[in-house]
């Protein structure tokens, strides 16, 4: 998988810890998902695309 999220995230304006709090996980939970060490649920996915206002698809992308 292909994650996108920290630079989303930075476009957004939000922390790790703000973007957690709006999504409701753990602050680790988004250092996993930035590192690539953590495949989201389908709904966390879209809690996260929603937070940072960008397309789930544009965010996380699995490598054909």
């Amino acid at each position: 998988m292909i994650c996108n999220l920290k630079k989303y995230r930075l476009l957004a304006e939000l922390t790790q810890e703000e973007l957690a709090e709006k999504v409701g996980v753990r602050r680790e939970t988004i250092i996993r998902l930035e590192t690539g060490r953590y495949n989201p649920s389908l709904e966390l996915a879209i809690k996260i695309s929603r937070a940072v206002n960008t397309p789930v698809e544009t965010i996380f992308s699995f490598e054909e």
